[in-house]
């Protein structure tokens, strides 16, 4: 087989040398013919035997390394898929067929597939051509249209498609059932017995059998070809047999006098009847979903030079001036140029009071503008919006697989193969035991039916679809169902101090001058603000604030440096000005014990103190306050009710942190952190066994939201701190985090009880339908001879059962 080769774009490198380092990196993989890495255009040339090793390998390996391959994610619709085997059959096929393909995650609940993969390898065309081969459809959206249009027209000719032949089925299968019946009860004469009546019977099941339940062969078919089973085969073998044994009597009458044709007729119907059934009810898992969709208007009202304009949402772009009236939904993110207004933020954030807004705030779309007219400015439209983002992360969760999943995945890649076997075995001992073939085919038709592959498939993906959609409704934001499910079992919540407990707005309370360096309060200040005038740290920013609210001029300043959270230093003036806490300095001579005096005094209070230092001479104190957020003590109280331990972790000094803590109710604190030992912190805790949830907002907490077993960032806090956490609270209030962690164990508990239902309803009536109540004869008749009609009755019911069970949580949690 001739060698594949790849150009993979790598980033992160910063000298030739890394160029080398992943050369011989890669190298090492067995199957690796060449590595060529050019450090200038940033991309990595490998040859390589596919058989021996896998792109993703390359990679992994690459990552491993140090560096980063740039990928991109895909999510669309598939239609075709019939239960969980052909979720699988369509992960492999990704996997298999499209170089470039990553990694597939196919949600049989949401038909939805999430790719994740190397655009210079690959396409989302190329998908869609090996899911056609694989006997599926990937719905890509044509050009000017929506996924979420493609999806949702396809979804309706489905359901269209999956009624019609519903109620073919039914007005065909009805007649039939009762001839049939009367005839078995002797009810009508015997002309029923005449041979014309068992071909009106043909005549009114053959439809039944190749409109109705056309699908069924057309799956059975995909799949075999793929050398897979789903449930189509079960549903179709069993039909099948008793609808060609009916045949064959009727072709050859001494075969039997009994044909089975409603047999086979009433089994497809049910089956079809739960299908259509379980559809429409499984569209209503994604409902919260496609509320978020329905929040953006269609169109928007353009301000132009020549008046007001209506134009579609696609064409309003950035920088573009738009008009909102009371009523109407804010079309895109922008910033509010002129009018006041309320604006009703809840579906966003799940806070159910609206916000004010005025000229420079930031109006987000698909929130709804309640009272004024407000005039804004564009400055996020299309695919970056928020909106647009949050659904694209609810999505990527809705597809996504949690690990309590692979269980049910396990179990459903063998299921059908010996579920067969099983059949078969059945139909041959009873054939064996009861020296007739019509009842063991009864039997084996049943047996077939009843197995129902559905349930399991369902379970898991129906339960996080509601959880992640329940949870966006609150302004919760799972990113993926792992997240989900890990929030269930976490122990512990660590909670940033800064931003998270506090508002993280602090504001002057104090200015203490020492000594003659400074003699004034005014002073202090000025040179304070001065060398913190670069600062992005929230003291900083309010010691400027506080000198631009008094009016005070800044002297220039220069040399400014961080000191990576101890505090600052500048020159301003020709002098060297250093300001940050105490410990960042050396005892102040004479006065240290007076300065010790001081500072313990403001920090007993709950404040921050700061130590400004002129020339390595001490020149003044800055003492901060940040306020409570309003919602700290009870969200910590609730989560003290659901059994957690509430710790905190804040590179403030002890005196401060504990005063804090006290007023909140922490149970424990880890004080004067730095930012690079929040993670060591958090990596400490969870080698001491403790699942730890760790919520914060800023750029300092993104390593220690990575390193937790969940990360929890607030909504309102960094881009940084979001992107690396696993759950966004987007209303930023922390009451968010006990709601999420009630929400994920609900979600969890119905998990259980889903896969507890999908298997025991396969464990015990595969064997009831294989005969095994038989002998004994105190049980009820039709259960020791379970009809196949039985037995389609109860397959359809079993999923029904489990997507309503997901259902629940839209109301319960």
């Amino acid at each position: 087989m001739p060698a594949t080769s790849i150009n993979i774009p790598v980033a992160g490198m910063t000298c030739a040398n890394c160029a080398l380092n992943i050369e011989r990196t890669v190298r090492k993989l067995a199957g690796v013919e060449a590595v060529s890495v050019n450090f200038a255009a940033e991309r990595a040339s490998v040859t390589f035997d596919s058989k021996a090793v896998a792109v993703k390998e390359i990679l992994a390996q690459i990552q491993q390394a140090g560096f980063k391959v740039p990928t991109a994610t895909v999510a669309f619709p598939v239609r075709g898929m019939t239960c969980a085997n052909c979720a699988r059959n369509i992960e492999r096929s990704l996997d298999a067929k499209v170089p470039g393909v990553l990694s597939a995650a196919v949600n049989f609940a949401s038909e939805q597939a999430v790719v994740e993969y190397l655009p210079d390898l690959a396409s989302p065309a190329d998908m869609a051509a090996a899911l056609s081969a694989a006997g599926f459809e990937a719905l890509l959206p044509e050009a000017g249209e929506s996924v979420e249009d493609a999806e949702a027209a396809a979804r309706r000719a489905e359901i269209r498609d999956q009624t019609r032949k519903f109620v073919v089925g039914l007005v065909l299968t009805t007649p039939l059932i009762l001839l049939s019946m009367a005839r078995d009860f002797a009810l009508i004469g015997a002309w029923s017995h005449a041979p014309w009546v068992n071909w009106l019977f043909w005549a009114l099941a053959t439809p039944v059998q190749f409109y109705t339940g056309w699908d069924y062969y057309v799956g059975s078919w995909k799949n075999l070809r793929n050398r897979t089973a789903n449930m189509d085969v079960l549903v179709a073998m069993g039909a099948s047999a008793a609808y060609f044994y009916s045949m064959a009597v009727l072709l050859l009458p001494a075969l039997g006098a009994h044909v089975y044709f409603e047999t086979a007729a009433v089994i497809i119907t049910l089956i079809k009847l739960g299908k259509m059934l379980e559809s429409r009810t499984k569209g209503r898992t994604g409902a919260a979903i496609r509320k978020l969709m329905d929040l953006s208007p269609k169109t928007a009202v353009v301000l132009t030079a020549a008046g007001e304009r209506e134009v579609s949402l696609a064409e309003v772009a950035v920088g573009d001036r738009l008009v909102v009236r009371p009523g109407q939904s804010i079309p895109v993110d922008g910033e509010v140029l002129a009018g006041r207004s309320a604006v009703d933020e809840s579906m966003l954030s799940g806070e159910p009071l609206p916000v004010d807004k005025k000229p420079e705030d930031r109006v987000t779309g698909g929130t709804l503008n309640q009272e004024g007219v407000l005039t804004m400015r564009a400055t996020r439209v299309g695919k970056e919006t928020a909106l647009a983002q949050i659904i694209r992360l609810v999505q990527e969760a809705q597809g996504s697989k949690a690990p309590i999943q692979a269980l049910a995945d396990r179990v459903a890649g063998v299921f059908v193969p010996t579920v067969i076997g099983v059949a078969l075995v059945v139909f041959a001992l009873w054939w064996a035991i009861g020296g007739a073939f019509v009842p063991a085919m009864i039997r084996l038709v049943a047996v077939l039916v009843i197995a129902c592959p559905c349930a399991l498939g369902l379970a898991t993906p129906t339960a996080i679809m509601a959880g992640t959609g329940k949870g966006a409704e609150k302004g919760i934001l799972f990113k993926s169902g792992t997240a989900l499910e890990t929030a269930a079992h976490l122990d512990t919540i660590v909670l940033d101090k800064t931003g998270t407990i506090t508002a993280g707005r602090p504001a002057v309370t104090d200015l203490a001058p020492l000594g003659e360096v400074l003699e004034s309060d005014q002073s202090l200040l000025q040179i304070a603000a001065a060398a913190e005038k670069g600062s992005e740290h929230p003291i900083g920013k309010a010691i400027v604030a506080e000198a631009d609210r008094r009016g005070l001029s800044l002297p220039p300043a220069e040399d400014f440096k961080a000191a990576g959270g101890l505090g600052v230093s500048a020159r301003v003036d020709g002098r060297q000005v250093r300001i940050g806490k105490p410990g960042w300095f050396e005892a102040p001579g004479g006065e240290a014990a007076a300065v010790a005096k001081i500072v313990g005094e403001l920090q007993a209070q709950g404040k921050t103190v700061m130590v400004v230092v002129l020339d390595e001479e001490p020149a003044g104190l800055i003492a901060v306050s940040d306020t409570l957020k309003p919602d700290s003590q009870t969200a910590i109280a609730a989560l003290h009710r659901q059994g957690l331990r509430v710790v905190m972790l804040t590179g403030d000094n002890a005196q401060t942190a504990h005063a804090i803590a006290d007023q909140v109710g922490i149970d424990a604190v880890f004080a004067e952190v730095r930012p690079d030992e929040k993670s060591r912190q958090i990596r400490e805790l969870r080698e001491k066994g403790a699942k730890v949830g760790m919520v914060g907002d800023g750029i300092n907490d993104a390593p220690a939201l990575a390193q937790a077993d969940v990360g929890l960032a607030i909504g309102t806090g960094t881009d940084v701190a979001i992107e690396a956490a696993d759950v966004i609270l987007s209303s930023g209030s922390l009451d968010g985090i006990p709601k999420a962690i009630s929400l994920s164990r609900a979600t969890l508990r119905t998990i259980r009880q889903n896969l507890f239902w999908a298997f025991v309803y396969n464990i015990i009536l595969i064997p009831v339908a294989a005969g095994a109540l038989h002998p004994l004869t105190f049980v009820p008749d039709f259960l020791r001879n379970l009809h196949p009609i039985m037995a389609a009755l109860a397959m359809s019911l079993s999923s029904l059962t489990v997507v309503s069970n997901s259902l629940r949580l839209y109301r319960s949690a």
